[in-house]
């Protein structure tokens, strides 16, 4: 579905009238758009007069040292390498509304992430989570079902998601053997899962 930013904003604030706190879940592939897409949705809505935030899946990524130890540190991105209960209690508590919550935010260049790095607080009526596996109809991924009041699906085409995660990985210096292993060692094969074996969102749309 082709839709423009200023058509999920609305369709976000029509399905959220009335409601105290309404969180939206943006998943998709990696390289999907989705963090692009909730923070344009965060402007919006705030120059719009509401009060929306958003909450990074990104930043429950367990440790490099931990992975490490697992032997998961060459996946890291992939499903098991979450903290998926303490993202669902963070997304629990927002979702209570009663209190602030200070949530951690993933820093791309240090690969790591920042401990009570956003604040969301009791005035921040819309909540954007974003990430790739809110929508994984997988446990323990599964359990966020009943957690997200509206969701959004972005998929791109295969082709495109490969052009842009090719790109992200040569901003960071890598020869041709390490990004053909962040792609087809990693990143695709994670796409695939997502693609596949995703719940239906309330909306879909094929790019952003």
């Amino acid at each position: 579905m082709s839709l423009t930013a200023d058509d999920i904003a609305a369709t976000i604030m029509r399905r959220a009238e009335g409601a105290r706190r309404f969180l939206v879940a943006i998943a998709g592939p990696p390289g999907a758009g989705k963090s692009t897409l909730a923070e344009r949705l965060a402007e919006m809505l705030n120059a719009a007069g509401e009060h929306a935030v958003v909450l990074p899946m990104d930043g429950f990524h367990i440790d490099n040292g931990i992975l490490e130890d697992r032997g998961l540190l060459p996946r890291k991105g992939a499903p098991e390498t979450f903290d998926v209960r303490g993202f669902a209690d963070i997304v629990r508590a927002v979702g209570a509304g009663d209190e602030e919550v200070l949530v951690p935010v993933f820093d791309r260049d240090r690969e790591i992430a920042i401990a009570s790095a956003r604040s969301i607080g009791t005035k921040d009526r819309i909540v954007l989570v974003e990430g790739n596996y809110l929508l994984l109809d997988e446990a323990p991924w599964s359990g966020l079902a009943p957690l997200f009041d509206f969701s959004i699906f972005v998929s791109p085409s295969m082709e495109e998601l490969e052009r842009r995660l090719t790109a992200r990985w040569q901003c960071y210096k890598l020869d041709a053997s390490g990004i053909d292993w962040k792609l087809n060692g990693n990143d695709l094969p994670n796409a695939r899962l997502i693609v596949e074996n995703s719940r239906p969102a309330d909306l879909t749309i094929d790019d952003f």
